[in-house]
């Protein structure tokens, strides 16, 4: 069974910077493209960014871009988002997950649509207050 453990988050105040990190064990994310998510109570999930498995494509929500950027190391099984510039409303547990098999990167990056993604995490919590 694919599993992610994602990590990273905590108290930030506005203007700060986090780094998430999402490993995996028990397989290699070399074939996945990632996706990374995030939640607030009472809202559904949103997509936040995703990097492709093979070429390193990235794409990102409207509401992160030029502040968050993601990255892979495939070396280090791992993938990660730096995020800067947060914003309080940036505050939510936060989640990656790997697709499900679409493979289509056109729509995989343009919809961010958690529904095509799976093997979520536990998520890791960001603050973002002063």
């Amino acid at each position: 069974q694919l599993q992610l453990v994602e990590s990273g988050g905590g108290l930030v105040q506005p203007g700060g910077s986090l780094r998430l990190s999402c490993t995996a064990s028990g397989f290699s994310l070399d074939y996945y493209n990632i996706g990374w998510f995030r939640q607030v109570p009472g809202k559904e999930r949103e997509g936040v960014s995703c990097i492709s498995s093979s070429d390193g494509r990235v794409g990102y929500a409207d509401s992160v871009k030029g502040r968050f950027t993601i990255s892979r190391d495939n070396a280090k099984n791992a993938v990660y988002l730096q995020m800067n510039s947060l914003k309080p409303e940036d505050t939510a547990v936060y989640y990656c997950a790997v697709d499900r098999g679409l493979r289509n990167w056109r729509v995989l990056s343009s919809t961010l649509d958690p529904l095509l993604f799976g093997s979520w995490g536990q998520g890791t919590q960001v603050i973002v207050s002063s």
